[in-house]
């Protein structure tokens, strides 16, 4: 008798606390299947030292998470290109290579993350 007692309780619980988180809490929008493979790529490729998705703290603290760097003045799609190409490979510290779509792919990725208002991870 207890048990059934105890499941008829724990029942009325769900049912009087789950009401509430499931309306404040919409689902997420699923993902695309492209945009799931970009960012399991992405989160592959950068995401043992950057926090790949925002909000986010890096697992290396010397590496921004990626919505900072989305969110610096001035950034474009190009120089970060340039940037990801020819300054970010260095062997000594890395020690990985991104061929040209990959890099391209990266940067777009990265740029999804721009946000008007956006504030900075503080260190």
């Amino acid at each position: 008798m207890i048990p059934v007692l105890i499941l008829l309780a724990a029942t009325a619980c769900q049912q009087a606390y789950g009401a509430s988180s499931v309306e404040s809490a919409p689902p997420p929008a699923p993902a695309s299947e492209a945009e799931h493979h970009r960012l399991a790529f992405v989160q592959a490729a950068c995401g043992g030292c950057h926090a790949v998705e925002a909000p986010g703290l890096s697992p290396n603290p010397q590496s921004p998470p990626f919505a900072d760097i989305a969110n610096r003045e001035g950034l474009t799609r190009a120089t970060l290109v340039t940037w990801l190409t020819d300054a970010h490979n260095y062997p000594e510290v890395m020690d990985f290579d991104l061929d040209q779509p990959q890099v391209e792919e990266i940067a777009d990725y990265i740029l999804t993350l721009r946000s008007e208002g956006y504030k900075r991870v503080p260190d």
